[in-house]
């Protein structure tokens, strides 16, 4: 999944060792097929109040498939009121994010505006720079499924450290950032490994993805995605915060346990953040309502014509997880029952995943309000898709 294996797992990631332990689980089915789902939701609404019993503090969830729309929610949108998660909460999507600026992108290659094989230089020019790193070697495509080899500015420990953690978040949460200074601190790194070398999800691959939007296009690149997708869809729960550091209502407070070095069962309320700090690889608010349209509508191809679709779904094996495997802007995973469609993602106090079947037919998305336990994760998706005694 696109997140890395640290302490707190909706900064960077949704933790390989939950794939591993919940992905094979549920009735074993020829491999490769294609995962359908129950008729039912019962085991998914157990599943997720697992999830809430085992600390998570709230889910809020959809599910979209033949029978209609299925919507839930369990635990505490407020730990300090009580009040309850809501069934239609907006929430910070994290790196879900990306799936909107590769589909712009290949809106563009579809337009003849921009080639996926393109060297990055042609549109940044002088941006992919120093240490080694060079705009001129990588290409549009492997910015989007993340084979560049550039390193992950997010994984730098300085600022990861300054931003995502302890009392040093704490004062920096309202700091307006840059794209610039974000791939200013990816650069002063040299990158992992040669271009299309490997997969190796990198944060800075979306910042610049998204730069690449603003160049082309002439406009900010939330306005592209405003243009091209929220607006013909009416994604109404659905936007970009700009320098915003609130959620916008209907949603429940984030939690985050800042301190779990020195004090792991500090919890705090991370719910006011400036977006500026996620611009262009994750902050996009959106709700589990809207983003199921998106995909459907994704998958069902309204927003790419065929090609493009078929560019998207063109996938790249992660090393690090072989069940796994990265398109451009979606990932695919294979399960006991079949495979199945999603993007996962995760900024301080939030954690999301979408999931999917290849049409878009089935889709369940859900979100954390708390970024520290992942654990419950295979096991909903197991659940709604592979469970058939669900009920």
């Amino acid at each position: 999944m696109t997140m890395r294996n640290r302490p707190r797992a909706g900064v960077v990631g949704l933790a390989a060792v939950a794939l591993t332990a919940a992905v094979l689980t549920g009735p074993a089915r020829a491999a490769g097929g294609t995962a359908v789902g129950a008729a039912g939701h019962g085991s998914t609404q157990r599943a997720i109040e697992a999830a809430v019993a085992a600390g998570v503090p709230g889910v809020t969830a959809e599910v979209r498939d033949a029978a209609g729309v299925w919507k839930t929610a369990a635990g505490v949108g407020n730990r300090e009121t009580g009040a309850p998660r809501g069934r239609n909460d907006r929430f910070r999507t994290g790196s879900v994010t990306d799936t909107f600026v590769a589909t712009v992108l290949l809106q563009m290659e579809a337009e003849k505006k921009i080639g996926l094989d393109d060297p990055v230089e042609r549109y940044l020019p002088g941006v992919v720079s120093g240490n080694g790193n060079d705009g001129a070697t990588i290409t549009v495509r492997q910015l989007l499924n993340h084979t560049s080899g550039l390193f992950d500015y997010l994984a730098d420990e300085p600022y990861y450290r300054t931003y995502t953690m302890g009392d040093s978040f704490l004062q920096h949460r309202y700091d307006t950032l840059t794209p610039q200074q974000r791939l200013q601190v990816a650069f002063s790194h040299a990158p992992l490994f040669q271009p299309g070398a490997r997969h190796s999800f990198s944060h800075t691959n979306d910042v610049l993805a998204a730069l690449i939007v603003q160049k082309v296009s002439g406009r900010p690149y939330e306005d592209e995605v405003r243009r091209r997708i929220i607006e013909p869809l009416g994604l109404r729960a659905t936007s970009n915060p700009g320098t915003s550091s609130d959620l916008p209502r209907p949603s429940s407070r984030g939690y985050s346990k800042l301190f779990y070095d020195s004090q792991p069962d500090r919890i705090d309320d991370v719910t006011e953040l400036n977006g500026s700090q996620n611009w262009g690889d994750g902050d996009i608010i959106s709700s589990a309502h809207d983003l199921n349209l998106f995909y459907r509508a994704l998958l069902g191809g309204r927003l790419l014509p065929a090609q493009q679709l078929r560019e998207m779904k063109t996938t790249v094996v992660n090393p690090d997880l072989p069940i796994s495997s990265y398109g451009l802007g979606i990932e695919r995973l294979t399960m006991s029952c079949g495979d199945i469609w999603y993007h996962d993602g995760g900024v301080v106090g939030s954690l999301t995943l979408a999931a999917f079947t290849e049409d878009g037919r089935h889709e369940l998305t859900f979100n954390y309000n708390g970024d520290w336990d992942a654990s419950g994760i295979l096991p909903i998706l197991s659940a709604e898709f592979c469970d058939e005694t669900s009920g």
